[in-house]
């Protein structure tokens, strides 16, 4: 089966795109595009950095309610964008749990936090507790855990396949990183504005009933990913059964807002037949 809605990549405005879609058993349904390209994630790099933070959570290394980041905060509020820190300025803003302020910080003190937990740089970590288990090679943390991953979609499409069927994760755990932390919480979803509730899980966002989004009318509201400011997403629809990446080298902006939900719904409307 090859997916004729991923050919729609092929009407961005950007010099280069790929995209794919993958079963929860691992069957790539499709790709289009140059699958083996490396593109900057930008913030699609959060997932991956939340995974690595859940392993070290189940190796027993860091609790998710032990305090990290500001004062007052913890292992979960990072994860969780409730610390209280500024989007990419190591300042507090709020209290912890109060607001979803969206922080790069956050998840650069999360990393710091697992690296002195485990003595492990996390760029190393992520590798040996993510990269490498699930081969992907080509896969590379290049700074901040918030921002700097470098990936291609063959190596995401094995993420997102893992996603749906978790091997290196126990169920509950993906469980709980895809259930909403904070119900209720209001904030700021970028480059879409206010959302009230703004709803996230342990590192990745769940759409519940968002919208403006960059998924499509027909996805779920159970569906969870991540976008990056680079041109890049990574959605994982549970209804749907399926999860598809899409990368490119334009940055964010409104050719994405307007081209990013057609691909969806073109892309389940043909999963689902």
């Amino acid at each position: 089966m090859s997916l004729q809605s991923l050919a729609l990549i092929e009407n961005w405005p950007v010099p280069t795109a790929a995209a794919g879609v993958v079963r929860a058993d691992g069957t790539v349904l499709g790709t289009h595009g140059p699958a083996d390209h490396r593109f900057p994630l930008a913030s699609v790099t959060k997932p991956l950095a939340a995974s690595a933070a859940l392993v070290a959570y189940e190796e027993g290394a860091v609790e998710l309610d032990e305090p990290a980041g500001p004062p007052g905060a913890t292992v979960r509020h990072l994860l969780a964008h409730t610390s209280g820190l500024a989007f990419d300025e190591h300042r507090t803003m709020s209290a912890p749990g109060e607001r979803r302020l969206y922080s790069n910080a956050g998840f650069e003190q999360l990393g710091d936090h697992i690296a002195k937990a485990t003595d492990i740089p996390f760029a190393e970590y992520l590798r040996q507790a993510v990269l490498e288990p699930l081969g992907m090679t080509s896969t590379s943390l290049e700074g901040s855990p918030a921002k700097d991953g470098v990936s291609t979609v063959a190596d995401l499409l094995r993420f997102a396949a893992e996603l749906q069927a978790p091997r290196l994760l126990d169920p509950r755990t993906v469980a709980e990183a895809m259930t909403v932390q904070y119900p209720g919480t209001k904030g700021v979803l970028p480059g879409y504005g206010h959302q009230n509730p703004n709803d996230w899980g342990l590192g990745f966002e769940i759409r519940g009933t968002k919208s403006p989004h960059w998924t499509g009318s027909s996805s779920s509201p159970r569906t969870f990913g991540h976008f990056g400011q680079s041109g890049t997403f990574l959605w994982t629809d549970p209804d749907a059964q399926v999860a598809a990446v899409a990368l490119a080298d334009r940055a964010f902006g409104p050719w994405a807002i307007e081209a990013w939900p057609v691909f969806t719904d073109a892309v389940l409307t043909e999963v689902r037949g």
